[in-house]
């Protein structure tokens, strides 16, 4: 039997749908992520591909972050015109803590010509006898995911910024 589930989150970011998702499609997003959170990422590797579907990362955590240490990550999808991106746990990490899936998806909703929506999402499923074994709320969690929203939303305000004051 397989346990499973699915945690949310959003963040409504003050910048147009297809500049958050020039950050959030790209590899961009990784190097920010590994810039800023050097308590949790010690390293992301990008093994194969430029960014696009298909594309393997493998990401190494910081030293003293419980857990298996580093995993792989592909991305499944990454759709520019409905500007969602999913990527899966493909080896290490949580799978070796018994999940048979960990993937996450990110998308981008418009609301308005300077606004828009970082919706994240994680989809899981792990055997039975793991779950008695991991605690799961502490491992599926949407603070990682409002974490890393607030930092693209940082990011892309001081871009905006920077690009306002350079055309001043």
């Amino acid at each position: 039997m397989v346990v499973g589930g699915q945690v949310t989150h959003e963040l409504e970011v003050q910048v147009s749908a297809s500049q958050a998702w020039e950050l959030i499609s790209t590899l961009e997003l990784a190097k920010l992520i590994q810039q800023t959170l050097t308590d949790v990422v010690e390293k992301i590797e990008v093994v194969q591909g430029d960014g696009q579907a298909g594309t393997i990362l493998r990401i190494t955590c910081a030293p003293g972050v419980p857990g298996p240490g580093w995993q792989t990550e592909k991305f499944t999808v990454v759709d520019n015109e409905k500007r969602v991106k999913v990527a899966e746990v493909i080896e290490g990490g949580y799978l070796e803590l018994g999940f048979t899936l960990f993937r996450v998806r990110a998308e981008i909703i418009e609301c308005s010509s300077s606004s828009c929506i970082i919706k994240s999402s994680l989809e899981y499923e792990l055997k039975e006898e793991a779950a008695a074994n991991v605690a799961i709320d502490s491992l599926v969690s949407a603070h990682p995911f409002a974490k890393i929203a607030e930092i693209a939303k940082n990011h892309l305000l001081l871009q905006n910024e920077n690009n306002r004051d350079y055309d001043a």
